[in-house]
């Protein structure tokens, strides 16, 4: 019993992958109480699982892939539902996506070449991830439960987007200076 409960966190991870078709599946039905409801549940399940992992220690190498891995599918799937049907610009889903990509292409060279990578998001990177998830819940929100002023949804846009780029600079910044004082250090 022990042993399966050790699972849990990765088992909550596991099914929040599983919601990412379902919410991208909801916000193009324009279904967008049901998507906030699954937006809603997996950020539950995100929560529980982090809390779970730390709490007792039930921290895995697959959990510490799959868990941020189900947060970027669902956040990119969303603003990607959310732009297909107007309510997001395509424009900061193209910038999320190189942001991103970026960031996991930098991090796979250094593994590579230079020495494995423990992940640690930044404090600032952490900060874009809450923006992004503020915005996709007001957004949602907003269209189906309460009608909000429309400065709110895009201040958000443009907080996202600041914060996506200066996150993306500051990654960038951060790599390469580890890895020339990583190349030097191995210099006789």
């Amino acid at each position: 019993m022990s042993i399966v409960r050790q699972h849990i966190p990765n088992i909550l991870t596991i099914f929040r992958l599983c919601m990412v078709p379902v919410l991208t599946w909801q916000i193009v039905a324009q279904n967008y109480l049901a998507a906030l409801v699954v937006a809603v549940v997996a950020g539950f399940t995100d929560a529980a699982d982090g809390y779970l992992a730390k709490r007792f220690g039930w921290v895995s190498r697959i959990g510490s892939i799959l868990d941020p891995l189900a947060d970027k599918l669902l956040m990119i799937t969303a603003f990607a539902a959310l732009a297909w049907v107007g309510l997001l610009p395509w424009w900061l889903i193209v910038l999320t996506i190189v942001r991103d990509t970026a960031i996991v292409t930098g991090g796979l060279m250094y593994h590579y070449r230079i020495e494995p990578v423990e992940a640690q998001p930044t404090m600032l990177s952490k900060l874009n991830t809450t923006m992004q998830v503020l915005l996709v819940a007001v957004t949602l929100v907003q269209t189906c439960c309460i009608a909000g002023p429309d400065w709110l949804i895009d201040l958000l846009i443009y907080s996202v987007a600041v914060l996506t780029s200066t996150t993306l600079v500051q990654y960038v910044w951060i790599w390469s200076v580890k890895a020339v004082q990583k190349t030097k250090a191995k210099e006789p």
